[in-house]
């Protein structure tokens, strides 16, 4: 019988902040689907039950405590991968944090927090991947952006120059590495029910009510909505797609 093309068996992932949220929906559809997985993010225990979560489920799994603004930190991360699982294949780059204020009140260095968590630490991360993919023949890095990649928003200023930018930085991975076989894509959550976005709606005055009348699937997102994409973007089965960014958000983008 013919693999599937859909199937991760022997690959290895990491996935910064995937120990909640849209990074562990991720993780649980790439661990389901074969993949040994590092859970990368700041808080250890909670690092450490999203890994133990997937290993009990059956999967491969392992927790690395590190700081996605750290160079050093992101460089140790990928070795600690290599020694424990031989290889990096996939990369998602999903760490990232908001701080809702209106331009003209953000402060610089908030700007540069947010920046850095979200923009800056992607460029770590894929150059200390993409010796490593090199070297293996082919790797797939699978970007997060947002519904703010397209739309702008009085509150997230910073939030959307990152996740705007991360786009156009992930058109030129896929460029520059499509000789080397590695293939670049972006996920554009639309409105997923996660800590961020309760947060959110703490807020901002009105979002939930306003997210739910635009969207046609009439229901915020679920982690467990982006496990599917990340399958896809991790496997052979997208190997002829780079350079996309694919709105995972119930048809919010579309509507009038």
């Amino acid at each position: 019988m013919a693999t599937s093309p859909f199937d991760l068996s022997g690959k290895v992932a990491v996935v910064t902040g995937g120990n909640g949220g849209i990074g562990l929906g991720m993780a649980r559809g790439l661990a389901a689907a074969g993949a040994a997985v590092t859970i990368v993010g700041r808080n250890e225990a909670k690092s450490k039950a999203a890994a133990d979560e997937l290993t009990a489920a059956g999967g491969r799994a392992m927790a690395v405590t590190a700081d996605v603004t750290s160079k050093d930190d992101v460089a140790g991360m990928v070795e600690a991968t290599k020694r424990a699982f031989g290889s990096v294949d996939i990369l998602v780059n999903n760490a990232g944090i908001n701080i809702r204020k209106p331009p003209h009140v953000m402060a610089l260095d908030e700007w540069h927090q947010v920046i850095e968590t979200n923009l800056t630490s992607a460029v770590y991360a894929v150059q200390a991947v993409y010796p490593v993919m090199k070297a293996a023949g082919g790797g797939k890095i699978i970007n997060i952006g947002s519904m703010m990649s397209i739309f702008g928003a009085s509150f997230a200023p910073a939030y959307a120059a990152s996740k705007g930018g991360i786009v156009q930085f992930t058109k030129s991975l896929a460029c520059a590495w499509a000789p080397d076989n590695i293939q670049a894509n972006v996920v554009l959550p639309g409105w997923i029910d996660t800590e961020l976005t309760q947060d959110a709606r703490e807020q901002v005055e009105g979002l939930h009510e306003r997210v739910l009348a635009r969207t046609p699937a009439a229901r915020w997102g679920v982690p467990a909505d982006l496990a599917g994409v990340a399958v896809f973007l991790a496997s052979s089965a997208s190997d002829f797609v780079t350079g996309t960014a694919i709105p995972i958000d119930g048809g919010y983008s579309v509507a009038g």
